[in-house]
């Protein structure tokens, strides 16, 4: 063998190793640009979770100031309470 032929065999060989490392690389950020997405997705399933539970708090907690505002209404007290007695 000679010089021209050796030579041409390692560039060959760096090649091939240099384009297995960059396949390498590929699959590690395909997998971690999934993990993304997949963390993407819960967190905003999480954000539409919390959204509805603060609209419906947000709704009770409307309708308790306007029953004590404006209806002038209390909550319900032990010593307020008024117990019947049904007549046999």
């Amino acid at each position: 063998m000679n010089r021209a032929t050796l030579t041409l065999l390692a560039l060959l060989l760096i090649c091939s190793l240099s384009l297995v490392a960059a396949q390498q690389r590929a699959r590690k950020l395909f997998i971690a640009q999934e993990r993304a997405h997949i963390e993407e997705r819960r967190l905003n399933q999480d954000f539409l979770r919390l959204e509805y539970e603060q609209r419906n708090l947000s709704k009770s907690a409307r309708i308790r100031d306007a029953a004590r505002n404006q209806l002038r209404m209390s909550a319900i007290s032990p010593e307020r309470t008024l117990y019947l007695k049904e007549a046999k």
